[in-house]
């Protein structure tokens, strides 16, 4: 067990989004105050990670009347209206339509910048790698542009674990600290380059402009608004569970994974904002699986009990472990898991209609 994990969660058959806003509530009581009258902006807010950041702040700005105000870049806010009718209409929210690499500096002060945007796209990244690279690039320096204009306080980027390109087999969790890299020869690596790179400007940034950068490398997750059958390897399992079907491993279900429920997320980027030094953090659970041993978990957790490894060769960016080591938040921030991952999973199928 690392600082940043701690034993206790239990399996809850009565789960409710509602559950998790309110530990969120709790968990950040001592910070909420930090947030009394702020003026936020940020980009890719009606993301998969921006929405919780967005259910989060609304929560506590009603709970605690903070007087807290966000502004939210996106790049289709029709979309987001049927996604979210009740965070759009939230009057302490203003949405503006914009494309992240080249939006226009919004009018009004800003106290915090929060810069969400980019997915981490397998279909972008593979058919056009370039506009990938230009995005994270160009809408990085573009909000840091902003937070330098408003004079904001604090920044936080959201970057990725990609950054540390292949981790060592024997390198059980991947720290802060260890600086190997990606192959720049490869495309399949434009994204953990243009992360690599976005975290070089806010270096500079921090240098030339004295703004108080903190960074979060954000490693796989589950929860409520994650994307079910695309590319990500537990949602596809979790979509198959639930429908009855064999969970299917294309691969030889050997890389290794760990997944942060988004609860835990959010509470660990809302103190990498407030509490966070200008340095980059690891965001992620430390504890391992293999992709095989998800895909029985999640079999037997919500299926029927059924998978198969096709032991196909992997042509995926990362067929190794993608694991952080959490001990400086654990150490710094007094951050740390509290949802298994098998009630992650519970929690993810619920939300996506899963009856049990």
């Amino acid at each position: 067990m690392t600082a940043a994990t701690r034993p206790g969660s239990t399996i809850s058959r009565s789960w409710s989004f509602q559950q998790d806003l309110d530990d969120i509530l709790i968990r950040m009581d001592h910070l909420w105050p930090d947030l009394r009258g702020a003026r936020l902006f940020m980009t890719g807010g009606t993301g998969f990670i921006g929405c919780w950041l967005l259910e989060a702040l609304r929560h506590a700005n009603i709970a605690h009347q903070l007087g807290l105000h966000v502004t939210i870049l996106t790049r289709n806010p029709g979309d987001f209206s049927r996604k979210a009718p009740h965070l759009t209409a939230y009057e302490h929210f203003r949405f503006l339509q914009g494309n992240v690499a080249e939006f226009p500096i919004p009018d009004g002060d800003f106290s915090h910048v929060i810069h969400a945007a980019t997915d981490a796209s397998a279909d972008l990244n593979d058919n056009n790698p370039r506009l990938m690279f230009e995005t994270i690039m160009q809408g990085t320096r573009r909000t840091l542009d902003v937070a330098v204009e408003k004079k904001a306080e604090r920044t936080l980027f959201l970057s990725s674990g990609a950054v540390y390109g292949q981790q060592p087999w024997e390198m059980e969790c991947v720290g802060e600290d260890w600086l190997g890299a990606l192959d720049c020869t490869n495309a399949k690596n434009a994204y953990g380059e243009g992360k690599r790179g976005a975290e070089m400007l806010c270096a500079i940034y921090r240098k030339q402009f004295g703004v108080h950068i903190t960074t979060a490398r954000i490693f796989s997750l589950l929860g409520p608004h994650l994307p079910l059958g695309v590319h990500f390897a537990a949602g596809n399992f979790i979509l198959d569970a639930m429908q009855g079907k064999t969970v299917v491993v294309q691969g030889d279900g050997r890389p290794h994974r760990s997944y942060l429920y988004t609860s835990d997320l959010t509470v660990w980027l809302l103190h990498l904002l407030l509490r966070g030094k200008p340095v980059s953090y690891n965001v992620g659970s430390d504890e391992s699986v293999s992709i095989a041993d998800l895909a029985r978990l999640v079999s037997q957790t919500i299926g029927n009990g059924q998978f198969e490894i096709l032991g196909k060769s992997d042509s995926g960016w990362n067929p190794g472990r993608y694991v952080p080591k959490t001990e400086l938040v654990g150490n710094e921030l007094d951050l740390y898991r509290t949802v298994s991952l098998t009630e992650a999973i519970r929690r993810t199928a619920t939300w996506n209609g899963w009856r049990g």
